[in-house]
């Protein structure tokens, strides 16, 4: 047997629902590099890097060419954000990784770069059905992912909220999709989210205090 029949192979099945190691061993480490994000520890990168690699074999396994691509993506995504953040470009003057809310215009980019993206993905997905049996949420976790990876590499807490509405759709896909595990690791996600939303919150406050008064935008994004 190959590592690939191996990850592809079932771990165990739970309430009629069969788990593959891949879906499994992904989401785990998965999981690991949102409380590493939480942290705000330059290891949820890596980390990230290797859940992409191995998740790949779980879409792969369930023909979900857009989690293929998502998880594509992930892998360059993360490499872009470890660099950001080892580069200091984030980094607060205790030496920790800085966080702030977002702009109003950053927020607007985020949202109409998401909405867009989602279209050309969807639209994509629906010429080619080959590429997924089902298009739009499809799309829309591939996109919503991608926009939850550029705030967190820029330091926005806003990334924390695009990962719930990755969630909303990412649970019933899953489960429907036969990757039990991934469905049941979306609903674990959403606790980590809301403490990791809580935490970067009242850190962006501290950020904020030690930035002063010339960083006027962030504190606007701050307040709203």
């Amino acid at each position: 047997m190959s590592a690939l029949d191996w990850l592809n192979a079932e771990a165990f099945t739970a309430f009629g629902q069969h788990v593959i190691w891949s879906d499994m061993a992904g989401n785990i480490v998965g999981l690991a590099a949102l409380a590493l994000g939480w942290r705000r520890s330059v290891l949820t990168w890596p980390t990230q890097l290797v859940s992409g690699v191995v998740l790949i074999a779980a879409f792969a396994s369930a023909q979900l060419a857009g989690g293929v691509g998502k998880q594509l993506l992930v892998i360059v995504v993360a490499l872009w954000g470890w660099r950001q953040w080892t580069r200091g470009r984030q980094q607060a003057q205790d030496g920790s990784i800085a966080v702030r809310f977002a702009t109003w215009r950053e927020r607007g980019l985020l949202a109409a770069g998401t909405a867009v993206g989602t279209g050309i993905v969807g639209g994509l997905f629906t010429l080619v059905p080959a590429l997924s049996w089902n298009p739009w949420p499809d799309a829309y976790i591939f996109v919503g992912t991608l926009a939850a990876m550029v705030a967190q590499a820029r330091g926005l807490v806003e990334f924390w909220f695009a990962w719930l509405l990755v969630d909303v759709v990412g649970v019933p896909l899953a489960f429907s999709s036969g990757l039990a595990f991934s469905g049941f690791v979306y609903v674990v996600y959403l606790g980590l989210v809301l403490w990791g939303l809580r935490a970067w919150w009242l850190r962006s406050r501290v950020d904020a205090a030690a930035r002063g008064p010339q960083q006027g935008p962030a504190m606007e994004g701050a307040a709203a």
